[in-house]
């Protein structure tokens, strides 16, 4: 009996609900935005301030994000934003830390 064909989105690793989720959403780009600026500015070692707090910054909004996240798509990137805001984070801490050179 022939039955037409329909995609299965329940096995695919951005699987969506097909409903949106603007909160996630904009927590996900906001942790990845973050995590991008703290991992590239980290690299640079008079940079340690806007690292370290992009850093702390973009974990808070990830970790929050974890937290009421809804599809496998949200917490994929919101891992990799996590990682690399943790990277940042550490390093500018390594190099300087929050307040370094500011407060005396």
């Amino acid at each position: 009996m022939a039955q037409a064909m329909r995609p299965d989105p329940g096995h695919s690793l951005f699987a969506t609900d097909g409903k949106p989720h603007p909160l996630q959403d904009t927590l996900m780009v906001v942790t990845l935005v973050l995590g991008i600026v703290s991992f590239t500015t980290a690299q640079f070692y008079n940079l340690h301030l806007l690292s370290s707090w992009s850093g702390l910054i973009g974990i808070l909004t990830g970790a929050y994000g974890q937290f009421i996240s809804v599809t496998t798509r949200e917490r994929f990137l919101m891992v990799l934003g996590l990682g690399a805001s943790a990277f940042g984070f550490y390093l500018g801490m390594a190099h300087g830390g929050l307040f370094g050179g500011v407060v005396s």
